[in-house]
């Protein structure tokens, strides 16, 4: 089934015209539940992996003998799906919630050392046919592949990410890798993707106002105010779950949509905007990949496609049960002038 964004509830450029020198486009990835294989595009699907190459591993100094069980993750999501989809007394039954509590426990591996390779998550893999914004990677690779270690315990810090990106091209592939390597335990559910089947989807998308010029974004907070004074004076009732009573917001109903997605602009609505300039050749670099903790919530329920409408938001709006952060999303930068440049990324 494909996935259809609703028409914007204005028309933005009407509003402001200076916007349509900014216009761009994005692609919607919309990863819905679904059994995908090696020669498809994925959210948590097999890769296209040749059988004699060496898998992704992190080996940066951090623990990773304690943790929850990949495989414990995935049955766990599976029963309590299952429980509350009953027809008759939905919700886990007293059995199930003793499953559910064992499949919760974390495991410790005394033997683990710090410095082990640690076999990294496949996290996504997209077909440049699949997806209209995906940029050309170097050599003519028509293949993305995104990976992650399953602990945020890297950077000075001890809090960040470790991301891998690898390029290929599909067609040298020969025999494919069926049975890749798996940590043993994760420090997080939210590092575990549920296999999804992408909807890619090419929309219109605009900078975030904090990008644009001073006096056009003055303009626009301007207008936002407004909506927002006139919703009070009339007492407007509140939000419904999808959000779609709220006052239109250019940030969340008319510029950058949620989800998933590939190309476009990114956000900036967590931290003020940060240059992303290659740390090998200065160039200011473009948005690649955003990896998002759900496809919509109560403030941008506009976006949630035609097809999902009558779908309840708890059980819809998260399909690869992936969760950056505290419930953000992950913006990864690629610089537009030599794909094999180190990739930078941001949380919002």
């Amino acid at each position: 089934m494909t996935r259809t964004t609703p028409a914007r509830p204005l028309d933005v450029e009407a509003l402001f015209p200076e916007l349509a020198t900014f216009r761009g486009t994005t692609t919607r990835l919309h990863p819905r539940p679904g059994r995908p294989d090696a020669s498809a595009s994925s959210v948590g699907g097999p890769l296209l992996w040749p059988v004699d190459e060496p898998w992704p591993v992190c080996g940066e100094a951090h623990g990773r003998g304690r943790g929850r069980r990949p495989a414990d993750i995935h049955r766990y999501r599976r029963v309590l799906a299952s429980a509350w989809t009953r027809e008759q007394a939905p919700g886990p039954t007293d059995e199930e919630r003793k499953l559910l509590d064992e499949l919760c426990r974390e495991h410790r591996f005394p033997g683990a050392s710090d410095t082990d390779p640690l076999p990294m998550i496949a996290l996504a893999q997209l077909y440049r046919r699949d997806v209209p914004d995906l940029r050309a990677g170097p050599y003519d690779c028509d293949l993305l592949q995104v990976f992650w270690c399953p602990f945020d315990a890297h950077g000075p810090g001890g809090y960040d990410l470790e991301l891998h990106l690898r390029w290929r091209r599909s067609w040298e592939v020969g025999e494919v890798l069926t049975v890749p390597p798996q940590p043993l335990v994760v420090g997080s559910d939210g590092f575990v993707p549920e296999p999804c089947v992408l909807h890619p989807e090419q929309v219109s998308t605009y900078p975030f106002a904090g990008l644009l010029p001073e006096e056009l974004c003055a303009r626009i907070d301007a207008w936002e105010e407004a909506l927002e004074e006139d919703a009070l004076e009339e007492e407007a009732e509140q939000a419904a779950d999808d959000g779609t009573n709220e006052p239109l917001g250019y940030q969340y109903d008319l510029s950058i949509p949620p989800g998933w997605r590939v190309g476009g602009f990114a956000s900036w609505h967590t931290t003020d905007p940060c240059p992303m300039d290659c740390l090998t050749c200065a160039t200011p670099m473009r948005l690649l990949l955003t990896i998002d903790s759900s496809e919509w919530d109560g403030g941008s329920g506009s976006w949630k496609p035609l097809e999902d409408q009558d779908q309840s938001t708890h059980r819809c709006a998260t399909p690869t049960e992936v969760t950056v952060g505290r419930w953000g999303e992950l913006n990864i930068f690629a610089c537009p002038d030599d794909p094999e440049h180190p990739h930078r990324w941001s949380i919002q």
